[in-house]
């Protein structure tokens, strides 16, 4: 039985295979039906509305194979996951390897309830949204590490991890640079019908601090009752030995503390603006705070992933040097390569998964579902709640084949914001909508980059002698989007009902 279940598994490398070649047919074929969709792009400069056709570009096509053979490297050595995972890797390298990362997880583990660090760990994960994509990358790897350390499962802390990252992307108590991109196309829409309408940047602050802990709490709950039985099971081949804290270990964290909080003071003092040589990190270029912490050309957002990284090997390195962990420069050296040994494994995933997401987007599939999705809100008369749940229905479709959230919006919004407005609904009401939307389905998609690095760590800890399926880590987090989901509804339909503002200067009725 064991034996045929193994056969008719499919290997993740040969599903990302299958796939790709699913997508260069399906292009073909909906190139040669003439699958394509219109809908009116705003130019958020002007305000205006501009006729925009999208079709298929079919890949099964002499021109289309020529794209996926020409621009598969480039791709691959751009696609952010794998230059941020082999980056944030030799800084947790360092910080595993000095045994700062095992002093600190076991001293958490060992004083704190289950459901506490859990809940945490999600919570990190939710909040990490504040800073784009970068906690894909650094709480994966740490949560596993944190869950055996504990003696615990590391793929249940893999799941309920990106359970946070995924159910959490769309919700931020303060404004994200994405919910700052996206407010853009709002407001255009928006003074399409009142030319004097405003949006501020803490437009969603009170409904999203509500939605931020109730999510953190319903993915810990179901965690510890649900998927705890469900996940793959995880034995320690090792007698259990409780790790003796002495003088040595007190010091490195002592030593490690200390320089990582000077670190971080000197970081946190160039994110301010107006004090004495201060604010070095900022795009002065742009208006709000937000936009100068986070917009693209900041060193804030281009530079973080090093700033994160260096922050952990001076933990790692400062931590070894007051335990006596590392004593030379050769020790240094070897503890930085640390958790890049036996990675072969997680760079073919990174590569196959680069692969579908480019011809994927090339292909143009995704544009032209989310404009079809989009223009069932434009063309029947929809108004209240009928109105806000097929939003909300459109925004969590069209996620599962356009994971980007601005580019998403910048087609929904064209007639969701009107739509709105001309039913006395906010325009940011709407934006919020479509951000709950996300975070209901963006766990379940295949077209996620950081799905890559998900399923790599859990074929890492993976014991069975069957490998894990795709498909298999994707149904771990079902029961998170369809949870998530219904609950996000019904928050939105609550403030609806009763009718309190979502935010300062944010309301639900225009």
């Amino acid at each position: 039985m064991n034996k045929f279940k193994e056969r008719m598994t499919l290997n993740p490398v040969m599903t990302f295979l299958i796939l790709i070649l699913l997508t260069i047919i399906l292009s073909g074929f909906l190139n040669l039906i003439g699958f394509e969709a219109t809908y009116n792009k705003v130019d958020i400069a002007t305000g205006e509305y501009i006729a925009t056709s999208e079709s298929v570009e079919s890949l099964l096509s002499l021109s289309g194979l020529k794209y996926i053979f020409t621009s598969t490297v480039s791709n691959f050595t751009a696609f952010t996951p794998l230059s941020m995972i082999i980056i944030v890797l030799i800084g947790i390298g360092i910080m595993e390897k000095s045994g700062f990362i095992k002093t600190t997880f076991t001293i958490l583990t060992k004083y704190c309830k289950k459901y506490t660090i859990t809940f945490w760990l999600v919570l990190i994960s939710i909040i990490f949204s504040l800073v784009g994509d970068m906690g894909y990358v650094v709480m994966i790897p740490l949560a596993a590490l944190m869950f055996s350390y504990g003696r615990r499962n590391p793929i249940l802390g893999i799941v309920a991890v990106y359970a946070g990252l995924t159910c959490g992307s769309g919700l931020s108590i303060f404004l994200t640079a994405i919910d700052s991109e996206m407010l853009n196309y709002t407001l255009a829409n928006a003074n399409n019908i009142d030319a004097n309408y405003v949006l501020g940047t803490t437009c969603f602050i009170f409904i999203m601090t509500i939605a931020v802990f109730l999510v953190a709490a319903i993915i810990t709950i179901i965690t510890e009752r649900i998927s705890v039985d469900n996940v793959a099971k995880y034995e320690f081949k090792e007698e259990k030995k409780e790790l003796r804290i002495g003088k040595r270990e007190y010091r490195g964290l002592i030593f490690s503390i200390a320089a990582g909080a000077l670190y971080l003071l000197i970081f946190i003092y160039n994110i301010i603006p107006g004090l004495p040589f201060s604010g070095n990190f900022l795009d002065y270029s742009q208006e709000f705070y937000i936009d100068k912490l986070f917009s693209y050309n900041s060193f804030f957002s281009n530079g973080f992933v090093f700033i994160v990284t260096i922050f952990f090997v001076i933990l790692g390195l400062f931590y070894g040097i007051g335990a006596k962990t590392i004593k030379n420069n050769n020790d240094f050296c070897e503890d930085l390569t640390h958790s890049l040994d036996g990675t072969g494994r997680t760079l073919i995933l990174i590569l196959l998964g680069s692969i579908l997401i480019n011809i994927f987007k090339k292909s143009n599939i995704g544009t032209v579902l989310t404009i079809s999705l989009s223009n069932i809100i434009g063309n029947m008369s929809l108004s209240g709640l009928t109105l806000i749940i097929v939003l909300f229905l459109v925004s969590a479709i069209s996620t599962c084949f356009q994971t980007g959230s601005v580019t998403k919006w910048a087609i929904i919004s064209t007639t969701a914001v009107p739509a709105f407005m001309n039913n006395s609904l906010s325009p940011e009401f709407a934006q919020l909508i479509a951000r709950f939307g996300e975070c209901a389905t963006l766990g379940i998609t295949p077209l996620l980059a950081y799905f890559t690095i998900y399923l790599a760590y859990i074929e890492k800890y993976n014991q069975d002698e069957n490998p894990i399926s795709l498909f298999r880590t994707l149904k771990y987090q079902t029961i998170y989007s369809l949870v998530i989901g219904l609950v996000l509804v019904a928050l939105i339909i609550g403030w609806y009902l009763i009718g309190i503002p979502i935010g300062i200067n944010g309301t639900i009725t225009a």
